[in-house]
């Protein structure tokens, strides 16, 4: 099996109280929606105290081209995921011509050649190393990652395997939409990038890591006749949200059954799940896990704490949320990582954790 080595996660400078965003929401939608003071009401519902950006407030009042935002995304993307690189290989020892494979994930900003050919450039890694950019999966990017670092490893014992997911939801924002996906959207995302690395077999014996933790199986499952769930729409001035109402919804209706299926062909249940580590879209998605599920909240704490502290960073959140599994403490069991995003769909791993 392979195994989850380390990860490290970003924090932006420039933070935003949640009360602040509502503020220059309202004087920005005001002319808009006659009703604006119960409309900004989901900003006191989000779940959200503060959000970390990528760049100061001040830019967004202005309108910005999408090709200003678009490089900026590449600048900044870049310059902290080589920030990150560099402190995983410091932490683990690794060095950088050892990582066979390298996924580069993310949903918020173009780039051709992907920025896993800058990062490998940058940081003159090893020019055989294996690519593999995922575009387009948003909030189920992360998990999808880990799934897919986990069967490369598996097809290679030896393999090392680098997984970033890199999102700054804030240099999609449009100052002239003025829908209310759009404004449901102000309330929610944020800027965030995590670093991952998966070593196979043969691998991972050699690391000195304080955490257990293996990747056993997973699962990806689109839901049919849900394109327009969530996701998209791309006009002349850069990305138009599209953002159903029904999504939590669509979680508490087919959550349960997806994940019991999941856990039935892995042999165990939803009761043998010690750590559920959910990818926090918002405070009714939490809830709809909580619902569907049979939860306590207590196995939700972490998902709702990175929501508190970061808001939604798209494929990135669900790593927050891992790496404060593993930073803070689990317990030894069984793991389910869990997101959904565009599609619509899910990513499911099943993870076996163990502290040393």
């Amino acid at each position: 099996m392979s195994k989850i080595i380390n990860i490290k996660k970003a924090v932006f400078e420039h933070k935003l109280k949640q009360s602040d965003t509502k503020q220059y929401s309202g004087y920005l939608f005001e002319d808009v929606y006659p009703n604006i003071d119960k409309l900004l009401e989901v900003f006191d519902n989000s779940g959200i105290e503060e959000r970390n950006f990528c760049i100061p407030i001040e830019f967004f009042q202005k309108d910005n081209p999408f090709s200003l935002k678009n490089n900026l995304f590449r600048e900044i993307a870049l310059k902290k995921s080589i920030e990150l690189i560099k402190e995983n290989i410091s932490e683990t020892g690794l060095k950088l011509d050892e990582i066979t494979d390298i996924i580069f994930i993310n949903t918020t900003g173009l780039s051709t050649p992907s920025l896993d050919a800058s990062i490998v450039n940058s940081l003159k890694m090893n020019p055989n190393i294996n690519r593999y950019p995922i575009w387009g999966l948003g909030c189920a990017g992360g998990v999808s990652g880990i799934a897919k670092a986990n069967m490369i490893a598996k097809s290679n014992p030896n393999a090392i395997v680098l997984v970033i997911a890199a999102e700054l939801c804030s240099l999609t924002f449009r100052r002239n939409d003025l829908s209310k996906s759009n404004f449901v959207a102000t309330s929610l995302f944020s800027d965030g990038i995590a670093s991952i690395i998966v070593a196979g077999d043969k691998s991972s014996n050699r690391f000195d890591i304080k955490f257990d933790v293996e990747i056993l199986s997973s699962q990806s499952r689109l839901y049919y006749d849900s394109e327009d769930v969530m996701g998209w729409e791309f006009l002349d001035d850069g990305f138009k949200v599209v953002f159903s109402k029904d999504i939590p919804t669509i979680v508490r209706d087919n959550v349960k059954p997806d994940i019991e299926s999941f856990l039935r062909n892995n042999g165990i249940g939803i009761s043998d799940i010690e750590n559920f580590i959910a990818h926090p879209g918002g405070a009714k998605v939490i809830q709809a896990y909580i619902d569907s599920l049979g939860l306590n909240t207590d196995k939700v704490f972490n998902s709702r704490e990175i929501l508190r502290k970061f808001g939604n960073m798209s494929s990135v959140s669900v790593l927050y949320v891992l790496e404060k599994f593993l930073s803070d403490g689990f317990t030894d069991g069984y793991g389910l990582l869990i997101s959904l995003g565009p599609g619509f769909s899910s990513e499911m791993c099943l993870l076996k954790m163990k502290n040393k």
